[in-house]
């Protein structure tokens, strides 16, 4: 796979399991190590922030378990279960998972579970080639972007930062010119300095629209306007 490394983190309360998982992740070549974590909550941050492409995830930890850090991610990547109990098996896939891994964990049972999770990548990214898509000018660059999974796109001056499922990036442009761009009835701008994705809003207030769990300013003149987007968006 070289450079297109499933982006990987462990979560895992006990510090000998998460140092074995971490070797294991270390001695694979098609995935790379980006952080280790003792518990759900300090892992929460880091993937909500950057792109993750895939969890090793103990079920029991104090404070947050495996199912509640699952449900807590609004745009989860994917997950591979570990637990030293096999009870748990038929609702990890309730939640599913991409495979589920009994302790103690061989190398062999390790390199199958990366199998499947790098064909389900494999298979997410063929989808997305037929997907409508844009180019953009970044870093003396034309990159793709897939219209769907920009999130929202904050104006920065002189230029814009497009949020998207996978990264953020710096575009020159303004923000009138580059929303004549994006499909008007899937695009708002709710404010100066934001354009969201209607399919991506989660809530909104008077003063806020919720966008993957951020909060992005609302404009008190777009609310209606927001409000009548949202529901042509649920009626088509």
């Amino acid at each position: 796979m070289g450079a297109n490394k499933l982006r990987t983190i462990v979560v895992d309360d006990s510090t000998l399991q998460r140092m074995a998982v971490a070797k294991l992740v270390n001695d694979h070549s098609d995935i790379e190590l980006i952080a280790e974590y003792n518990n759900g909550m300090e892992a929460y941050k880091n993937v909500a922030e950057n792109q993750i492409d895939l969890i090793f995830l103990d079920v029991e930890m104090p404070i947050l378990d495996g199912f509640e850090f699952i449900e807590s991610l609004s745009n989860r990547p994917q997950v591979i279960l570990i637990t030293g109990k096999p009870d748990y098996a038929l609702k990890a896939f309730e939640y599913n998972v991409t495979d589920y891994l009994l302790k103690p964990i061989t190398k062999s049972r390790f390199n199958e579970s990366v199998r499947k999770a790098l064909f389900n990548n494999t298979q997410a990214n063929s989808n997305k080639t037929d997907e409508a898509h844009i180019y953009v000018n970044s870093n003396l660059k034309k990159v793709k972007v897939i219209i769907n999974d920009i999130k929202w796109i904050e104006g920065l001056g002189d230029y814009i930062k497009l949020v998207t499922v996978d990264s953020s990036i710096l575009v020159l442009s303004t923000m009138k010119a580059f929303i004549e761009k994006l499909p008007q009835d899937k695009f708002l701008r709710i404010h100066k300095s934001y354009i969201v994705n209607l399919d991506r809003v989660e809530k909104f207030s008077s003063a806020l629209v919720e966008v993957s769990g951020q909060q992005i300013p609302l404009s008190r003149y777009k609310k209606v306007q927001l409000e009548e987007a949202l529901l042509s968006v649920q009626d088509n």
